[in-house]
């Protein structure tokens, strides 16, 4: 999801099925911030699996300072209108990966 400046308002950007963290990272700009929603495969230690939906904030370094305050102002708004209980913040774009999935989800269990 992107904020659409001239409307000031949060619109879905594209929409992919099927991807792994990686594979959506590569179609995600560099230096432009996102909003992602994600339904995740986790694949859990005692060999259960569950598709949580995780919400991930992206506000890449060098991004516009303009364009990272109006994201960073609306992400708590958009947590909450989704309603999702598992949601993070990143920086560095390049951090998005299945590792790190994995590792943030290994905290809700």
């Amino acid at each position: 999801m992107k904020i659409d400046k001239s409307k000031l308002l949060v619109v879905l950007d594209d929409e992919y099925e099927d991807m792994t963290p990686d594979e959506l990272r590569a179609e995600l700009p560099e230096h432009q911030p996102r909003y992602v929603l994600y339904s995740y495969c986790y694949h859990h230690d005692d060999g259960r699996i569950s598709y949580p939906q995780v919400y991930v904030h992206i506000h890449p370094e060098g991004c516009q300072p303009e364009l990272s305050m109006m994201y960073s102002g609306s992400n708590n708004y958009v947590v909450q209108a989704i309603g999702v209980t598992k949601h993070f913040e990143l920086r560095d774009l390049d951090e998005f990966t299945e590792e790190w999935m994995q590792k943030k989800l290994k905290f809700f269990r």
